[in-house]
């Protein structure tokens, strides 16, 4: 059965850096559309980071030029490099997979599994 576990999570000062990773079980990164979530309390869940199988890259604004998604194919493994962070990246951050190619940003929804989730907090 997929899984998906993410760690890496952690408390950082406003400016730091934490790569988080993303251990994919019983499916093929390399073939899929992997992501990055985040949802603070009392906020909707957002997409941060996206990559699709041929290893191609989505961003939202509000991270873009801080965050970088990439994949290990090898390893079956997936990372979320951030840097530069603010106190408003505070959230549980979300690993999330689906068999089908990533095409336009898609919403949460779309997406079949997902990781229980790892807390990052940045403080000022």
């Amino acid at each position: 059965q997929v899984q998906l576990v993410e760690s890496g999570g952690g408390s950082v000062q406003a400016g730091g850096s934490l790569r988080l990773s993303c251990s994919v079980f019983g499916y093929t990164v390399g073939w899929a559309c992997m992501a990055w979530f985040r949802q603070a309390p009392g906020k909707e869940r957002e997409g941060v980071a996206v990559i699709d199988g041929d290893g191609s890259t989505s961003f939202p604004d509000s991270v873009k030029g801080r965050f970088t998604i990439s994949k290990d194919d090898a390893k079956n493994m997936v990372y979320l490099q951030m840097t530069s962070l603010k106190p408003e990246d505070t959230a549980m951050y979300y690993c999330a997979a689906d068999f089908r190619r990533c095409g336009a940003r898609r919403p949460r929804e779309w997406y079949k599994y997902w990781g229980q989730g790892t807390q990052v907090t940045v403080s000022s």
